[in-house]
């Protein structure tokens, strides 16, 4: 069963700022989505939001029609399961440990993981090809493996739905590549649906389906990374000038900078 995830009217803020303001939108089922947009214009605050970690000042997050905030801790857990930006393990945690976190949702109370569980959580290794790995600490693999792991512990909820903040923040060039990969790969694999924000808009429109574009805190395009992609775009939510080609081998929109509008007019 696919599940239908979207916001209405969302307006969400710290203190007395509003940082998303009167937010609608649609999360394809079954597709990867990307959040993009500027450097603090709310993606990450979003991200938070929909995963139930903060509560908005107005509107709702609707999970197949039912308010998220409205829902048992544990009842959203079997649902959705959020990778933070820089998650942190304790140190000398196996692999096979870290990732066995992700059945405690489905845990009654003082019960200890059964076979099914144990099934399940080397089924998250191995989707992560981590197998080689999961007796290893989680501090002494590489910046790759390390977000794999993490993936994996995610991935172990058994949830339809997988929210990633940022997943390739500081990780090389190949390291970026390995875990969007492996994304694309769960997505194809099993169906999930996965919303990620994502900083490198070239990395979204490769491996997303859908992109929401955010500006200041409020929805500025949605849709398939070629319609979405736009000289237009770039100039008011980036504010750069670019070249927008397509590339040979995907037939999608690559985007490279040529100038900065906020140079240009200084």
């Amino acid at each position: 069963m696919k599940h239908i995830l979207n916001t209405r009217n969302l307006t969400i803020g710290y203190d007395k700022k509003d940082i998303v303001n009167n937010l609608s939108i649609e999360i394809p089922a079954g597709k990867i989505t990307a959040i993009v947009g500027a450097n603090g214009c709310g993606k990450s605050t979003i991200l938070k939001t929909i995963a139930r970690l903060l509560a908005p000042k107005q509107g709702q997050v609707l999970l197949d029609g039912k308010s998220i905030h409205s829902l048992s801790t544990k009842e959203v857990a079997t649902q959705l399961a959020i990778l933070p930006q820089n998650p942190v393990a304790p140190d000398g945690l196996t692999v096979s440990e870290l990732v066995a976190y992700g059945r405690y949702p489905h845990q009654k109370a003082f019960s200890t993981h059964s076979k099914e569980d144990y099934k399940i959580i080397h089924w998250a290794i191995e989707s992560t090809g981590l197998t080689a790995f999961e007796n290893h600490p989680v501090d002494e693999l590489s910046g790759g493996q390390r977000q794999r792991a993490w993936i994996a512990l995610a991935l172990a909820q058994k949830t339809p739905i997988l929210l990633l903040d940022e997943p390739t923040t500081y990780l090389d060039m190949g390291h970026q590549l390995e875990v969007l990969k492996l994304i694309k790969k769960l997505n194809e694999q099993q169906q999930r649906t996965i919303v990620m924000v994502v900083h490198d808009l070239n990395h979204a429109t490769r491996f997303a389906d859908h992109l929401i574009c955010i500006k200041n805190g409020e929805l500025y395009t949605q849709g398939h990374p070629i319609d979405v992609l736009s000289d237009q775009m770039l100039k008011d939510v980036f504010q750069i000038e670019a070249s927008i080609l397509i590339e040979p081998k995907t037939g999608l929109p690559v985007c490279i900078p040529t100038e900065c509008i906020g140079e240009k007019n200084r």
